[in-house]
């Protein structure tokens, strides 16, 4: 009786909190985002100029910035979503935002790979970005529910007709039919659900084998680590070619990423697999140094950075630009309905941010996850030398940020965490790691 009793409490604490939780983060606080218009816009690899003679444009992309801005995926919070196991959450509004963020660079590398750089949707500039408004999600999905039942004549052809499906095999190529399909099949993986591949409820899981639990922080180095277990135990044979490495204390062993990328991909056949590195880092003592500056730009600037899982103290961020010194970043503390996107045809407007957002570097906190993706292992090898440079570069002190090294960690003496464990996700030396993580070396955010 007592044991109910206590499980009662704790469904109405839980209740209480979301409520809570939902109000606050359902507000669309948005402030307008100024650039300069003398200087370059950089978002994950590309430059855009907004340079402009009185009132006109007279070169410059602002229209291209704008739909490559909003062709990246944004996850945020969400709310309503079936409950996740062990616990009476329905929603991760106050807690689950690195693992938002986490969920956008992963979500980056899988288009970059299915999709590539060059690749925008084709409806982002149809996302209407209202920045005077200020709503409630729940008022947007009345909202949006009644604006969608007066248009019905004019928005169900759009989305499901069949008449529509024609036109569209008509009109379009088969490569913008593929693009959209691995578009919806992309975003799918990360739906929040428990059967989704990387979804929250998934990613939780990995996240109980190094102690955390449904409502805990996370930091940012702890997620590269539930990243790389959940693209290992993805079961969709579109992910079988895909593999994510996490460096070793600040450390990448060559051989140790190459191995990931020349290890076996099941179906009779063996071939190199896509890598996604995760590095994470410390830009800095208690604060960011502004030494890092430079080299965090650098890193933005190139086509196969998917970015960096950071931000604030307790506030984590999914930086994938900059201008000048202000970092570009997408922000997952919005708090959104649940997105059933087992359905076919269902909406993608929200899994897109119409504004980015700026961010001063120095506000940033030290402790992030910087990410690339690399196709081939000659790509790999092609990034490291280019990393490596950047970081000699870029380095005031006798040691730079991370390091690129030939062979395996097990030729330096550092314990080898086999590619697959078959009894448990993460190895004795791995758990102690990500326990080191999360409660020393790093500030959780």
């Amino acid at each position: 009786m007592e044991a109910t009793g206590t499980d009662e409490v704790e469904k109405i604490k839980s209740k209480f909190m979301s409520a809570w939780h939902n109000m606050k983060y359902s507000w669309v606080l948005k402030t307008k985002t100024y650039f300069s218009r003398n200087s370059p816009v950089f978002l994950l690899g590309k430059c855009y100029h907004f340079k402009t003679d009185g009132m006109y444009i007279i070169s410059g992309n602002v229209e291209e910035f704008r739909k490559d801005f909003i062709s990246r995926i944004w996850l945020t919070y969400r709310e309503e979503f079936p409950q996740i196991k062990g616990s009476v959450l329905t929603t991760d509004c106050g807690w689950g935002c690195t693992l938002r963020t986490g969920q956008m660079l992963l979500a980056q590398g899988l288009m970059l790979h299915f999709l590539g750089r060059a690749w925008v949707w084709p409806d982002a500039l149809d996302i209407d970005n209202s920045d005077s408004e200020s709503w409630t999600a729940h008022t947007v999905k009345k909202l949006t529910a009644s604006f969608e039942a007066s248009l019905t004549a004019e928005r169900e052809p759009k989305i499901l007709s069949n008449h529509h499906q024609g036109t569209l095999k008509r009109n379009c190529d088969d490569n913008e039919m593929r693009n959209e399909v691995y578009h919806r099949k992309i975003i799918s993986w990360f739906g929040d659900f428990p059967l989704a591949a990387f979804g929250l409820h998934q990613l939780i899981e990995y996240g109980k084998k190094s102690g955390k639990i449904a409502g805990d922080w996370y930091g940012p180095a702890v997620v590269a680590h539930i990243l790389r277990k959940a693209v290992e135990e993805a079961r969709d044979p579109e992910l079988q070619g895909v593999t994510v490495y996490v460096a070793q204390d600040c450390t990448v062993y060559s051989s140790d990423v190459i191995d990931r990328q020349c290890s076996f991909m099941g179906s009779g056949k063996a071939d190199t697999k896509a890598v996604i590195i995760l590095v994470p880092v410390r830009l800095g003592g208690e604060r960011t140094n502004m030494d890092y500056l430079e080299f965090v730009k650098g890193i933005l600037s190139l086509e196969y950075c998917v970015g960096i899982i950071g931000g604030k103290p307790k506030q984590s961020y999914y930086f994938a630009g900059f201008q000048d010194d202000s970092l570009i970043y997408m922000d997952p503390h919005y708090c959104q309905s649940f997105v059933d996107v087992s359905i076919k045809d269902f909406p993608l407007e929200s899994f897109h941010c119409p504004s980015p957002k700026k961010m001063s570097f120095k506000k940033m906190d030290p402790s992030c996850t910087i990410g690339f993706y690399c196709r081939t292992v000659q790509d790999f090898e092609k990034a490291s030398e280019e990393i490596t440079k950047m970081l000699k570069s870029s380095s005031k002190e006798k040691y730079p940020l991370f390091t690129f090294v030939k062979g395996h960690s097990r030729d330096y003496d550092f314990a080898s965490s086999p590619l697959h464990e078959e009894n448990d996700l993460f190895s004795e030396d791995e758990k102690k790691r990500l326990k080191r993580f999360s409660t020393e070396e790093f500030v959780l955010l």
